[in-house]
C-alpha cells in the first residue's frame, strides 16, 4: 500500500507541476497578446494622424502649385502632380504588401519557452 500512496502522491505532484507550467505559459501568451494589441493600436493611431496630416498638406501644395503656374502651365503642373501622387501611392502599396508578407514575431517568446519545455521533458525521459 505505501507504494500506491507514493505513486499517487507523485502523480499529483506531476499534475500540479504541469498545471503550473501551463498556467505560466498561458500568462506569457496573454501578456504577449496584450502587448501586440497595444502596439497595433499605437501604429494605427499614428498612421491615421500621419495620413490625415499628409493628405491636407498634399492638397494645399497642389493648390499652391496650380495657382503659382495658373497663367502659363496650369495643366502641366496638374498633370505632373497627378503622376507624382500616383507613384507615391503605388510605392506605398508595394511597401504595405512587403510588410504584410513578412513573418510576424507574435508569440515567439511563448513558442521558445514551449520548445524548451519539450526539450527538457524529452531529456528527462532519456
Amino acid at each position: 500500500m505505501p507504494e500506491g500512496n507514493g505513486l499517487m502522491a507523485s502523480l499529483r505532484r506531476l499534475l500540479g507541476t504541469l498545471t503550473e507550467i501551463a498556467a505560466t505559459r498561458l500568462e506569457l501568451l496573454a501578456n504577449e497578446w496584450a502587448e501586440e494589441r497595444l502596439r497595433l493600436l499605437q501604429i494605427l493611431f499614428y498612421a491615421y494622424c500621419a495620413a490625415i496630416s499628409l493628405t491636407i498638406a498634399c492638397v494645399l501644395i497642389v493648390i499652391f502649385i496650380i495657382i503659382l503656374f495658373w497663367d502659363e502651365h496650369r495643366l502641366t503642373a496638374l498633370g505632373l502632380l497627378t503622376v507624382l501622387f500616383a507613384l507615391a501611392g503605388i510605392l506605398s502599396l508595394l511597401g504595405l504588401k512587403s510588410i504584410l508578407s513578412s513573418s510576424s514575431k507574435l508569440f515567439s517568446a511563448s513558442l521558445a519557452e514551449l520548445q524548451q519545455d519539450h526539450k527538457q521533458l524529452h531529456a528527462n525521459d532519456e
